[in-house]
């Protein structure tokens, strides 16, 4: 940094020129190097800016800037008691964070390249100031995390987990039902606990509410944990409560009106009644004074692990240049693996299956798998001699990168905003994915799911993202290909035996999929 641009800012800021030259200068490196860094990984902060604005399960994180700013002004008179200096092993931290960006950008895995960026800007921090003020600052440092989105994996799980809770606390309640999958039967009617229902914006929200009360509230780990187990089990206990209460009003004033009054509950009331019961449980057990520092600055003086640590230094010069190096190394490789593609054919076909013949796809509720971003899409149907059906989709990418995710979230057999609803999981066996879905309260379709990468064939997302990221890190050009494989349940004709056949009669998975994508 100029010497003539610190004096400006200096300047205009009095309270900074205020402090001891040591802070001065890594305030200000530490300013330029996370406006660079921003910069530089802009795409990952406005995606995550995005959630935080668009998306109700992420509004909460819209309060931890400010909440980080709260946090470090508490340390800011203790700080001032440590100097600053540069630290190598921050560059460390600063490659590693470098790395799951570039991993995220190669697997097209969102939430690593937002915790790479993060995780910059926290290397940065250690780099630029040492190991003494990363001590003072562990805990904002950490909280930083919590940027990132994250928690959508999470609500296939929840929201059986609810359905459980809540045809328990039905039957319990004396009303006769069933349940399959997320679907409640009722004498009111049919219930699901979809995505929205599944808790899943509290429970995260309680994760973030949860540390920031562990650590300013309670001295002791074993507090703590318990209460961050408390934060953890109550939203989820309580989200069951609140689904059964939804159906139980639904017999006596209609599926209408209780649900018109749980979106009002669940939207405005219900948060807070969990937070106020959490607060009531945990009060008499807070055991930090309110003026305490939250850092021992003479602690972490007399640390001798610290003081050893601070003694790996780097000048502060050599810091920045290497962080700079290191993030636009990072995105160099990332865009070099990004203008790779494999040769696709110009047209694909669905092959032909022995003792099946290809007709009219007519679906009962239609249904077309989401594939943003393919180069190639199939949709067709098969039927046999015997009366089964059975819908083949495939997608095909020449590679994968942004926009082109072949198991990225949201892709496909369940496709948003449509008729179709997510109503368990179907058989998990031979790698391959099955789900169960539910149109309309009463077509049922079970569809199962493979990847194709290179000699790789799976049903599993996380291998599939393996796979990817290790052609992109050898800057090997591979195309993917994605098959499903489904039918709708007919009298006479289960989707799992009419699946089966079709299976059997075409032969090895992998094989079939490299036809149509003509490999090999």
């Amino acid at each position: 940094m100029p010497p003539e641009a610190g004096t400006a800012v200096l300047a205009r800021w009095p309270r900074l020129a205020a402090l001891p030259p040591a802070w001065q200068r890594a305030g200000l490196a530490t300013a330029f190097a996370w406006l660079g860094l921003i910069a530089l990984f802009l795409a990952a902060w406005a995606a995550m800016a995005g959630q935080w604005w668009n998306s109700s399960t992420y509004n909460h994180i819209l309060l931890v800037p400010a909440i980080l700013a709260w946090l470090v002004a508490q340390r800011a008179p203790h700080l001032a008691r440590l100097e600053p200096q540069g630290w190598w092993p921050g560059l460390v931290i600063a490659a590693c964070a470098v790395l799951a960006w570039v991993l995220g950008a190669f697997a097209g895995l969102t939430i690593a390249r937002e915790l790479g960026a993060v995780g910059l800007l926290i290397a940065a921090v250690l780099a630029i100031n040492g190991p003494r003020v990363g001590a003072a600052l562990a805990f904002p440092l950490a909280y930083m995390l919590l940027l990132v989105p994250f928690g959508d994996e999470l609500v296939p799980p929840l929201q059986m987990v609810t359905a459980a809770i809540t045809i328990a606390l039905v039957h319990a309640s004396g009303i006769a039902a069933s349940i399959d999958g997320v679907f409640i039967a009722t004498p009111a009617g049919l219930f699901e606990v979809a995505e929205a229902c599944s808790g899943v914006k509290f429970l995260i929200a309680m994760i973030a509410f949860g540390l920031l009360v562990g650590n300013v509230c309670f001295l002791g780990w074993r507090r703590r944990v318990a209460f961050m187990a408390v934060c953890l089990a109550v939203p989820v206990l309580a989200n069951g409560v609140r689904a059964w209460g939804t159906i139980f009003a639904a017999q006596y004033v209609g599926v209408e009106a209780a649900a018109g009054f749980d979106h009002i509950v669940y939207g405005w009331i219900f948060f807070a009644i969990v937070i106020a019961l959490v607060l009531a449980l945990a009060w008499r057990f807070f055991d930090r004074p309110l003026d305490d520092p939250g850092v021992d600055a003479g602690a972490i003086l007399a640390s001798p692990l610290l003081g050893r640590l601070a003694g790996l230094r780097i000048a502060l010069a050599p810091a920045l240049i290497a962080l700079a190096a290191l993030a636009l190394g990072g995105v160099l490789w990332a865009r070099t693996a990004d203008s790779i593609a494999a040769p696709l054919p110009r047209q694909v076909f669905l092959p032909e299956v022995p003792g099946w013949t290809r007709v009219d796809y007519r679906p009962q509720v239609w249904w077309e798998p989401r594939a943003d971003g393919a180069d190639h899409r199939l949709l067709g149907s098969y039927a046999d001699a015997a009366g089964n059906r059975v819908d083949v989709f495939v997608a095909l990418y020449d590679a994968q990168r942004e926009g082109k995710e072949a198991g990225g979230f949201g892709e496909g057999a369940l496709t948003a905003n449509t008729a179709w609803a997510w109503q368990s999981p179907g058989p998990q066996a031979g790698g391959v994915r099955g789900e169960r879905l539910l149109a309309l309260g009463r077509v049922e379709r079970l569809a199962f799911t493979w990847y194709r990468s290179g000699g790789v064939l799976t049903g599993s997302n996380a291998r599939l993202k393996l796979a990817n990221i290790t052609d992109r890190l050898l800057l090997r050009a591979r195309p993917t290909a994605t098959l499903i494989l489904s039918a709708e349940e007919r009298p006479g004709h289960p989707a799992a035996a009419a699946i089966d056949a079709f299976r059997r009669a075409a032969g090895p998975v992998d094989a079939w999929m490299d036809r149509v994508a003509g490999v090999g």
